[in-house]
């Protein structure tokens, strides 16, 4: 098992590239589909597994990767794990 990423140094750094950081969880089987945002944004796992689907591709980054959605990239994000899924985002400030 991975071990989780230190949430305030996560912050930290976003914050010092300008980014905001925030919490985000859901449930088993929770689909975003099709998302799109004005902005950067950042995406970091901290507990369970995502499939993300972006630009073509579709991937599972490893808890404590970051992963950069750049703006106006229409993108997915899906639990696919059968646990709660618990990930950090930040959008370009």
């Amino acid at each position: 098992m991975d071990a989780s990423p230190d949430r305030r140094a996560v912050e930290q750094s976003w914050r010092s590239r300008g980014f905001s950081c925030g919490l985000w969880v859901d449930p088993p089987g929770q689909v975003w589909e099709g998302y799109t945002h004005s902005v950067d944004e950042l995406l970091m796992i901290v507990e369970g597994e995502l499939e993300l689907e972006m630009q073509g591709r579709t991937f599972r980054p490893k808890v404590g990767e970051e992963v950069l959605i750049p703006a106006h990239v229409r993108h997915s994000v899906r639990n696919v794990g059968g646990t709660t899924a618990r990930w950090l985002y930040g959008y370009k400030t």
